[in-house]
C-alpha cells in the first residue's frame, strides 16, 4: 500500500514539474516565468522526494529525501525572489499587460 501511495506522489510531482516547465516556456516575461516555474517545480520536486521517502521506508534514503525537500523548500523561493528583485533593479520591464507593479509603489512612497 505504501508503494502505491509513493508512486502516486511521484506521478503528481512529475505532473507539477511538467506544468512548471510549460509555464517557463509559455509565459511572456521573466516575472511570470519565475512564478510559474518556482511554485510548480518546488511543489513537484518536494512531492517527488516525499514519494521516494515513502517508497524507501525508514532509512538513509528517506532521511536524505526529507533533507533535500526541506532544502528545496527554503532555497527555491528565496532564489526566485532574489532573481526577480535583481531583474527589476536592472531594468527588465514587466509584460505590457501586467496590472500591478508593487515595487514601483514602494519606491514612489
Amino acid at each position: 500500500m505504501t508503494d502505491i501511495i509513493g508512486y502516486i506522489l511521484i506521478t503528481i510531482g512529475i505532473l507539477f514539474d511538467i506544468f512548471g516547465c510549460i509555464g517557463l516556456v509559455r509565459f511572456p516575461d521573466v516575472y511570470n516565468r519565475l512564478q510559474a516555474s518556482t511554485k510548480c517545480v518546488t511543489l513537484g520536486t518536494i512531492l517527488l522526494l516525499i514519494g521516494v521517502a515513502v517508497i524507501s521506508g525508514l532509512g538513509p534514503t528517506c532521511a536524505k529525501a526529507i533533507i533535500c525537500a526541506v532544502f528545496i523548500m527554503i532555497t527555491s523561493p528565496t532564489a526566485a525572489h532574489a532573481i526577480a528583485k535583481g531583474a527589476y533593479a536592472s531594468g527588465v520591464k514587466l509584460w505590457e499587460y501586467s496590472v500591478v507593479d508593487k515595487y514601483s509603489e514602494k519606491e514612489g512612497s
